[in-house]
């Protein structure tokens, strides 16, 4: 840790100890020290690169990392600071797991809050063993659970984030979509609103990639970028359009007992079609551990935190002339709105209504 960033840390232990109940403490305890078990393992990535001691595949790594992270902020106007300046090895394949929650026959995710953060549709622990535990407890007291892996989470500029080790041996491609979308993080974070922040940084995540590419990949890797994008959008398409079917069901006056037959059956049809896609796609394969996993409200949930917003962006993008601070302007007053007006004006941006601008220009006034 350096010395910096030790004021940062007390006055977050401060904040929360003086605005957090008893009973929440040993949760904040294990966020604390997990993080701060990531900064003591971090080293700089220059002094590593030097070292004749480091495996020759990481430093190749790392200097991607370098080579990515000057390219983010001088083309995508993200900030430059000391974020994936260096590297941890927290010999663990995921910093922190996930826990997400929906009521059986609801769509809406649970929400936990957190000082400065706000709420946010997932609890985060350093410890498999603690989420699986608190998992289960949802689960007994009724809820669709969903329990995932994250190789990467951002301290939105609190901190200056590590590359990890959970994340370092990705191809070029996923692992500069890591980076771009943890760094767009710390341009704009709306609290309470889970889906802006995700679908911001997915759509800053798109557009980086297709520029690095651009500029610095081959034919091949450009068709394969191409390839996966298309992958994506179906993949997107299938988990959207069954979750609308079950949206229609839980609205419905039907008794309990049928919307969780109807349920059942929605996700046995889902699961068919994915397989039928496999059959015309050979890398649908990409898919198969998540189709593995037991399918519920809360798993589908997840998809849309990160994608329901992003044709909204995509076309501020456009319209900013695909110009990156203009674009990040523009998604700043939008984050000043209300919660409904932000989401009505994202509404009309994706389906092409030009009133969006009407709505991001009010909040100037």
């Amino acid at each position: 840790m350096q010395i910096r960033d030790i004021p940062k840390l007390i006055l977050i232990i401060s904040l929360l100890w003086g605005l957090t109940a008893c009973t929440n403490l040993p949760y904040y305890a294990q966020a604390i020290g997990g993080h701060f078990d990531v900064v003591h393992r971090s080293q700089p990535i220059q002094r590593l690169i030097a070292d004749p001691g480091v495996d020759p595949q990481l430093k190749q790594s790392l200097t991607k990392v370098m080579q990515l992270r000057e390219f983010a902020s001088r083309e995508l106007k993200l900030p430059d600071n000391l974020s994936y300046t260096s590297y941890a090895d927290l010999e663990r394949p995921y910093v922190v797991w996930n826990v997400f929650a929906s009521p059986e026959l609801s769509l809406q995710l649970k929400e936990w809050c957190f000082v400065q953060v706000g709420c946010v549709n997932y609890r985060g622990f350093f410890s498999q063993t603690q989420a699986e535990r608190y998992a289960e407890d949802l689960r007994n007291e009724g809820y669709d659970v969903h329990v995932g892996g994250i190789r990467a989470y951002s301290t939105l500029g609190w901190f200056s984030d590590p590359v990890l080790n959970t994340f370092i041996g990705y191809s070029e491609m996923n692992l500069a979509r890591l980076i771009f979308h943890e760094l767009a993080h710390q341009v704009v974070y709306v609290p309470d609103d889970s889906v802006f922040n995700e679908s911001f940084a997915t759509a800053v995540e798109h557009e980086g990639v297709r520029r690095w590419f651009e500029r610095n990949g081959t034919t091949s890797q450009q068709v394969t970028l191409t390839s996966r994008q298309e992958r994506e959008a179906l993949f997107i398409e299938l988990v959207f359009k069954h979750r609308e079917r079950l949206r229609t069901v839980f609205r419905s006056n039907a008794s309990e007992s049928e919307k969780r037959t109807q349920k059942t059956r929605i996700f046995e049809e889902m699961r068919t079609e994915f397989l039928h896609l496999r059959t015309q796609r050979a890398d649908f394969d990409a898919y198969d551990q998540w189709f593995a996993q037991p399918l519920n409200n809360a798993r589908l949930a997840t998809v849309s935190i990160y994608t329901q917003w992003v044709p909204a962006f995509q076309a501020m993008l456009e319209h900013n002339g695909y110009d990156m601070a203009r674009f990040f302007e523009h998604v700043i007053q939008l984050s000043k709105l209300s919660k409904d007006e932000r989401h009505a004006a994202l509404q009309k941006a994706a389906t092409g209504n030009q009133q969006w601008m009407m709505v991001k220009r009010s909040s100037n006034r």
